[in-house]
């Protein structure tokens, strides 16, 4: 197995100077957040809205974001911050183009997920709530690492079954296999804490 999970993090300055130039209201912040964390952050956003220009739009949109709500957070890390918002304004970005033309993987990956949380309101919306989070969680901590790897690839930066299946050089049944075990086990788990799908 490859253990490449983050795509290429540049070294770059300390997650904490970065954070010192937000709160200086210095533009270098935008500038070494690119630098060390664009490339994550535009994987993420390009597995959900498999568009460049959508993807760069996102990106400029997770900087401005960074920059107007640092004053109020000092994350202790990047990453996983720059990462949320990233996602959150893909998804966002991704719901408002839905109404236009639909993107098939990404919705396969979305009823993927309905197995295990039937109701459809906003898929989004329940992986967000406290209780579900902690049993998802709780759940992939008691995973082997590679399934866990496999899943959080698939389900929170939404790798495409092919790309699993080079990244961990196994073929795409495999792939598909392991990912359907890994949800129903996820489902029986959620059912024993009481979370009702």
């Amino acid at each position: 197995m490859k253990r490449e999970f983050i795509y290429g993090r540049n070294k770059g300055m300390e997650d904490k100077d970065i954070v010192n130039l937000y709160w200086a209201r210095d533009e270098r912040a935008i500038t070494e957040s690119d630098l060390k964390y664009g490339k994550y952050c535009r994987s993420i956003a390009r597995n959900i809205l498999k568009n460049e220009q959508d993807t760069e739009e996102c990106i400029n949109d997770t900087f401005l974001s960074a920059w107007n709500s640092m004053p109020k957070n000092r994350p202790e890390h990047l990453l996983p911050y720059l990462g949320r918002i990233t996602r959150n304004l893909a998804l966002d970005k991704y719901d408002y183009k839905k109404a236009k033309k639909r993107n098939n993987e990404f919705d396969i990956l979305l009823s993927e997920l309905e197995e295990c949380l039937a109701d459809t309101k906003g898929i989004e919306e329940h992986l967000e709530m406290k209780e579900l989070s902690g049993a998802i969680n709780t759940f992939l901590k008691e995973l082997p690492q590679e399934k866990r790897i496999l899943f959080v690839r698939r389900y929170w930066y939404s790798d495409s079954v092919a790309e699993l299946s080079r990244r961990f050089d196994m073929s795409e049944s495999k792939v598909k296999m392991l990912l359907f075990r890994t949800r129903k086990a996820l489902k029986k788990h959620l059912e024993k804490e009481g979370i009702h799908v």
